[in-house]
């Protein structure tokens, strides 16, 4: 096959009076005479100028919408406003019709809900080609960080017998008869008989294989996929996303808040610096979104101006007790504005309370640290109890604008006696988590780690308000397409 040049590099180099060949598809066809295609290289199209008088009229009907084709010519300088080069075609040859009736990606707008309903051909969009780009650099960015720091990659499997988060919510992987299973003499599935000889899902967590990792390399992470069956049909849950979870030993809750802050930090940072025809293209695209909006649900900062917003502030720092006080006597609460009031201690927070640090109250990015033991994990390692007797975990959140939680993490319980008590009040089998426990019988140590849920940094960063525009093909209740 003849050795075709990108249209990026086209677009960026301006060198005339040459042969090329591209190759792509076709994003329109004007007059008969000229292409605008796209290879995916770039957002940009590069124009194809035809010579309709000497091509074939069978050739010219064939280049529609969609059409893979490829072109042999010569650039030249472009006459036409919006370009710098053209090339003019010296032959063209279709690679793929496309059917002009059937082809759903007109040249027009399109809604993002229609663009789901075909997400194997969204791609072929602007939108969906900055957004990709920008998942693609952040996925490389979170590799680049940890190994400049000398972590180790640790693939934890996604076959799992134990539910980390204790939630219940997961999918069961089985190689059962669904129709006739076999059964114990109490009526019970007798999971003796499965592959793996007991019940097993599908993972929510990489952390708890992560920290029997930690515990001998000193700091590992783990980025893969993680699944929840949480019958939520929201714009924020997804049935399948990736999550990036660090374990470090020796580090406590201190260190934790760095890492996570840094790592956020140089996420953005490498986004900004590397995708700035992405993010330019997507914070237009918002600005365009939010005149439709009510003035009172525009947002106060672009795309840009949000990202460095989050890179430019140190992230505040503060006490759940402290968030609380802040939110039981805000103006909001006060008036009966919060659709959950704050009106006791141990409440969990809301999106909405989140974002009311962050946006309204401290104006830059927040970390909420020592959570209710309640509602927390129990993995996490306890406080000693305030002067009103509160319980209270060595958690910790991290809040931003839009968004609410991006991270949550915490020290980890490395004393055994008090992770055993934790478990048997919570009614967590130990014995089937005693490779975990012996972490806490040989050698125990500090350690800390948090989550960052890989689909809500993308669509922070991207902007977009639905998380399933940031995952390639979404997983959620009653869809499996693609």
């Amino acid at each position: 096959m003849i050795k075709r040049e990108k249209v990026k590099s086209l677009l960026e180099k301006n060198e005339f009076n040459r042969a090329v060949t591209v190759m792509g598809w076709v994003r329109t066809f004007r007059n008969n005479q000229f292409i605008a295609i796209n290879d995916g290289s770039c957002m940009g199209n590069i124009q194809i100028v035809v010579d309709f008088n000497n091509t074939p009229e069978e050739l010219l009907k064939r280049i529609t919408t969609g059409a893979a084709i490829a072109v042999t010519g010569t650039i030249v300088e472009s006459l036409g406003k919006g370009q710098k080069v053209d090339i003019k075609a010296e032959s063209i040859e279709i690679l793929g019709d496309s059917d002009p009736e059937k082809f759903p990606l007109q040249p027009k707008k399109h809604s993002l809900e229609f663009l789901r309903e075909i997400a194997h051909l969204r791609f072929r969009t602007n939108t969906f080609n900055a957004i990709f780009k920008v998942r693609h650099a952040l996925a490389f960015a979170v590799h680049q960080f940890y190994n400049e720091r000398g972590f180790v990659y640790m693939h934890t499997p996604i076959i799992t017998a134990s539910d980390a988060e204790g939630a219940g919510e997961m999918f069961r992987v089985t190689t059962l008869d669904p129709e006739n299973p076999p059964r114990t003499e109490d009526g019970k599935v007798d999971f003796s008989e499965d592959f793996f000889a007991k019940a097993t899902n599908l993972t929510v967590s990489g952390q708890l294989e992560g920290e029997l990792a930690a515990m001998a390399f000193g700091q590992i992470y783990t980025f893969g996929p993680t699944f929840r069956a949480e019958n939520s049909n929201t714009t924020r849950h997804l049935a399948e996303f990736w999550m990036i979870e660090p374990e470090v030993a020796f580090a406590d809750l201190e260190d934790n808040m760095v890492l996570a802050e840094d790592m956020l930090k140089y996420l953005i940072d490498y986004a900004l610096k590397n995708c700035k025809e992405e993010l330019e293209f997507l914070n237009s695209r918002l600005l365009e979104e939010e005149k439709s909006k009510p003035q009172n649900e525009r947002s106060e900062l672009s795309l840009i101006d949000k990202l460095n917003f989050c890179l430019t502030n140190d992230f505040q720092r503060l006490t759940y007790t402290e968030a609380i006080a802040i939110l039981k006597s805000s103006k909001p609460n006060q008036k009966k504005q919060f659709k959950y009031l704050i009106d006791e201690w141990g409440a969990d927070l809301q999106s909405e309370h989140e974002r009311f640090l962050v946006e309204k109250h401290f104006k830059k990015p927040v970390i909420l640290i020592d959570y209710p033991a309640d509602i927390k994990s129990f993995y996490m390692r306890q406080n000693e109890p305030d002067a009103q007797g509160r319980k209270t975990v060595a958690a910790m959140d991290i809040l931003f604008p839009g968004i609410g939680e991006i991270i949550g993490g915490s020290q980890r319980e490395e004393r055994l006696d008090k992770l055993t008590q934790r478990m048997e009040d919570l009614n967590i089998p130990q014995e089937e988590l005693w490779w975990f426990l012996d972490t806490r019988r040989f050698g125990s140590a500090p350690h800390s780690g948090f989550g960052l849920g890989f689909e809500r940094m993308v669509l922070f960063v991207t902007g977009m308000t639905n998380i399933r525009d940031v995952i390639a093909f979404p997983r959620f209740p009653r869809n499996a397409e693609f």
